[in-house]
């Protein structure tokens, strides 16, 4: 297993972070290259100004997935009430899938919440997006089916939390 460290971009790690998370999504079939979303999970740029952005990197600088942190109220935030922590986007390169990124990633997050007095960090997930549900779930994150929604028509969005 390859050693990992999470932290937040340098700024000559942007693009990478942000081709990691479109392939992850492309890999996993949450996402197909006509669709606007696309562009949006590329923006790792405008992640770091609007929110917070963190990356999994190896010890030979090869970004292997990342996540954004958003606060309530804020650009990127979807359902976060006052005084919990959101994160969405979270991607893992399909080369470094099983090494313990995503987990280490999600865990990084609740340290954060932590770390700003969060009382809750929540989520909202494709509904078919089992595996990572299962990491959630096993981290001990658990439903909030009164959060769930749907953007648009086809596609529902699950809502998990975790109490700090």
């Amino acid at each position: 297993m390859s050693e990992f460290t999470i932290r937040p971009p340098k700024p000559e790690e942007l693009a990478a972070a942000g081709e990691v998370t479109v392939e992850a999504y492309v890999d996993g079939g949450l996402l197909t290259m006509d669709n606007g979303y696309e562009h949006e999970l590329r923006d790792t740029a405008r992640r770091v100004e609007l929110a917070e952005l963190l990356v999994a990197v190896d010890t030979g600088g090869e970004v292997l997935g990342s996540v954004t942190i958003a606060s309530p109220g804020t650009e990127y935030a979807e359902l976060s009430h006052e005084g919990e922590l959101e994160f969405r986007m979270l991607a893992v390169s399909p080369a470094a899938r099983g090494r313990g990124v995503g987990e280490a990633l999600t865990r990084a997050v609740l340290a954060r919440g932590r770390e700003i007095g969060a009382c809750r960090v929540v989520l909202c997930s494709l509904d078919s997006m089992k595996p990572a549900h299962r990491l959630y779930e096993r981290i001990g994150f658990t439903r909030l089916p009164d959060r769930d929604w749907t953007p648009f028509p086809g596609v529902t969005l699950i809502a998990y939390g975790l109490t700090l």
